[in-house]
């Protein structure tokens, strides 16, 4: 009877065993996102394309925001290395300083695609993003079009050093190079609004003579519309890139001539669906660019 008592005792045993450790479900499959920062509403429709093409395709994703912060970033991709994430989308703050963050992922062996803006060093197996000189080049086109072929353009840039910043400037410059429109101020105001309205106000006080704006990005211009509002300078053109929601609502309105539309749900979603691609053992192309189009009244 003792026998037979240590017999099923060893059956139960056994079987416990095996449900609780060879049998466990699947671990849950996850991705990280890493992500410039969270209070611009380009960058949280993005992170809403990316949560919601990883939910329809199985994936957790782990969220983590630099705050326009290199250092952050890099403290960020720290910690994402331990959280068992299977490949990590990296929004960088700035396309040099980036570097630190991917060779942290490269050392990790985390597999790092990058998302709106480039690294520039580190392996990446891919990036995702507007093409940002075809709308920079797509802004001077409109400009060119509206003023005749002439006029005094004011260009506020975004975060110096990012590729978003390089690349619509470089469009946009290239752009209107062989027209008759005068560059007549260049001023940073690092992708944000308030900024934005700071930079134009010193601009109009400095200048006077604007026909129209190209910001980099639509939370500049809708600043740099606040200011040229303020100064009763309601003809002066000015066009945004992004199309977020208020940009598109204030071309609608008339206080902004336009916005390049990116698509940052979409950029969200067609990099889960690389990044998911990646992990079954798919070739995926180093750039995946995603459509642009103009918005105008």
């Amino acid at each position: 009877m003792k026998k037979f008592l240590s017999i099923i005792m060893i059956i139960t045993l056994s079987s416990f065993m095996l449900v609780g450790c060879g049998q466990k479900p699947d671990e849950s499959k996850k991705i990280g996102l890493i992500v410039s920062t969270l209070n611009n509403p380009f960058f949280v429709d993005l992170k809403k394309g990316v949560e919601q093409e990883a939910e329809k395709l199985g994936y957790e994703v782990v969220v983590l925001d630099s705050q326009n912060d290199p250092a952050k970033e890099v403290s960020n991709m720290e910690d994402i290395t331990v959280k068992n994430v299977d490949l990590v989308l990296l929004n960088p703050v700035d396309s040099d300083s980036a570097v630190a963050s991917v060779m942290i992922a490269n050392n990790a062996n985390l597999p790092v695609m990058t998302v709106d803006r480039v690294a520039n060093g580190g392996k990446v197996i891919s990036h995702i993003a507007s093409d940002n000189i075809a709308g920079g080049d797509m802004a001077a086109k409109f400009l060119i079009d509206k003023l005749g072929n002439k006029g005094n353009i004011v260009e506020l840039e975004g975060i110096a050093g990012s590729s978003a910043t390089r690349d619509r400037g470089k469009g946009f410059d290239d752009g209107v190079a062989d027209s008759n429109l005068k560059i007549i101020s260049k001023q940073s105001a690092d992708f944000d609004r308030t900024k934005g309205l700071t930079v134009m106000e010193n601009i109009i006080q400095a200048k006077g003579d604007i026909d129209a704006v190209f910001a980099q990005n639509d939370e500049m211009a809708l600043g740099a519309s606040k200011a040229l509002a303020d100064a009763n300078m309601n003809d002066v053109l000015v066009v945004g890139f992004d199309a977020t929601d208020d940009a598109v609502d204030a071309v609608k309105q008339g206080t902004m001539a336009a916005t390049v539309a990116q698509q940052p749900i979409l950029i969200g979603e067609t990099a889960v669906k690389q990044a998911v691609k990646y992990l079954q053992g798919d070739k995926v192309e180093a750039f995946i660019p995603v459509e642009l189009k103009l918005i105008t009244n």
